[in-house]
């Protein structure tokens, strides 16, 4: 990140840099007996904390090639979200990342592999700065507890969705400790910690930080996880939602290409930062989201689908030029074009190693997520503070104004204010649409082989080898 160095350490399971593969893909903080010499003073929990997020923003293919020795963190989000949904695809066939769009993926997936043990590691690092938070000064302890169980209930959040029932870890485990690393817990009960720890951050972190928790990044998180678990909580869910919205802090830019190039602007609630040209510091997706003119080390990844392309055109407004790109007849993405940079001028000549941030939650995700809350189990509404919220998204797209939200305008108006932000795959699956959109999508699509057991992944097959079968598969 930006202000966010690599920190070359064993403390925070940073140990991933000099281990071997199975020991980076069993997600054990094997340096966890001497981490105690390291933690002495605040400014060492606090450079824990910011390790922390060096595990979500992960390394660049392009620095390190090997998946099996360095993280990507969220840089291979897309495949497992978008490219699962009806939103994307890859440009070929071949390879792993191809099986994603095609509902293809395996136990032994390469990329599935990489972000399940990439949230693992945030959740490991989360866990040994908790163990060691009292060495922080008392009036550091309460945030920085915060922000360390923000940050795992952000892990937790994207796992449980992606996998359904996952090992639930909370202190720092070592390697003996099987029944803890290895036995799933039940949805529910994964989904009860993270509300747990996210009114916790929510009670104790501000407004101060965009590119580091907030409790502005907490409440919204909340917001979609009471909205995504088992039993929807949508009273709860539109209260945080408010809080955010009157509290002023966020508002909507009034150019959309100024959300994705303008960092940290107004909108942004929280971000993932990367630094242009820094190979520690930078990002790789936003050249494999190329393909004619292709810059990635892919032939094209994140490639639009027809049916995304038809809605935004007909429903985008003013986003759609922001959104996709035609670059000599291939329709690509234009959201993450490098550093701003298009196929005129070579995408700047540094697309490999970009800095563009990744967006996890801005302002225009809770004005919706406020729709939905007040839409509740509704078939729709015509309430003043939905209408308020859901035609601010469209006054900004140069749109009419609406006076009555359905479910389905509400599902579209989010698929093209949020195309290749990694949203879809889990509104699909919060909407409760995702096998009716799904398999109709496969059946156009020609891919065989979608069933809705599809809506999970498997279960990464190098950890169930690991535990020695004590971690069960997905059906």
């Amino acid at each position: 990140m930006k202000f966010i160095k690599y920190i070359i350490i064993a403390v925070t399971g940073v140990g991933l840099f000099s281990c071997d593969t199975d020991e980076f893909l069993n997600p054990i903080p094997t340096t966890a007996v001497t981490s105690n010499s390291y933690f002495q003073t605040d400014a060492d929990v606090l450079s824990g904390i910011v390790g922390i997020y060096d595990a979500i923003q992960g390394v660049n293919e392009s620095t390190q090639s090997s998946d099996g020795a360095y993280n990507r963190g969220v840089q291979y989000e897309y495949l497992l979200t978008e490219h699962r949904s009806d939103n994307t695809r890859s440009a070929t066939l071949e390879g792993s990342r191809a099986d994603f769009h095609r509902y293809l993926t395996d136990a032994d997936n390469t990329q599935s592999e990489d972000y399940w043990a990439s949230m693992y590691d945030i959740i490991f690092r989360a866990n040994n700065i908790l163990t060691f938070i009292d060495i922080a000064d008392a009036s550091n302890q309460a945030s920085y507890t915060a922000e360390a169980k923000f940050l795992r209930a952000y892990a937790y959040f994207n796992l449980v969705r992606l996998y359904g029932a996952v090992p639930l870890i909370t202190e720092v485990a070592l390697p003996s400790d099987t029944e803890v690393l290895y036995t799933r817990v039940d949805v529910a009960t994964v989904y009860a910690q993270i509300v747990a720890d996210l009114q916790e951050a929510v009670g104790a972190l501000d407004n101060s930080h965009k590119a580091r928790a907030s409790q502005a990044a907490a409440q919204a998180l909340l917001a979609k996880v009471y909205l995504s678990q088992p039993t929807p909580n949508y009273q709860d869910a539109q209260v945080l939602c408010e809080a955010i919205i009157n509290g002023g802090d966020y508002s909507l830019m009034t150019n959309f290409n100024d959300v994705f190039y303008s960092e940290l602007n107004n909108e942004v609630i929280w971000a993932i930062q990367y630094a242009s040209g820094d190979p520690l510091e930078s990002q790789g997706f936003s050249a494999e989201f190329t393909s004619a003119v292709r810059q990635g080390l892919q032939d094209g990844l994140n490639m639009p689908n027809t049916n995304l392309i038809n809605d935004l055109n007909a429903y985008g407004g003013n986003r759609t030029a922001t959104s996709i790109t035609n670059v000599q007849g291939s329709i690509e993405v234009a959201k993450f074009l490098p550093d701003g940079n298009d196929w005129t001028n070579d995408y700047g000549g540094n697309a490999r190693n970009s800095g563009n941030d990744w967006i996890v939650i801005r302002y225009a995700d809770v004005l919706l997520m406020h729709v939905e809350a007040i839409l509740g189990t509704s078939g729709s509404t015509s309430s003043a503070g939905a209408l308020s919220s859901f035609n601010a998204i469209r006054s900004r797209a140069g749109l009419t104004a609406a006076t009555a939200i359905s479910k389905d305008d509400l599902l579209l108006e989010r698929r093209v204010e949020f195309a290749f932000e990694n949203h879809r795959f889990f509104d699909l699956l919060r909407f409760g649409v995702a096998d009716a959109v799904l398999s109709a999508h496969a059946a156009d699509m020609g891919y065989s082989d979608y069933s809705a057991r599809a809506l999970l992944l498997p279960i990464p097959a190098r950890e169930i080898n690991q535990s020695g079968g004590l971690l069960t598969q997905n059906p």
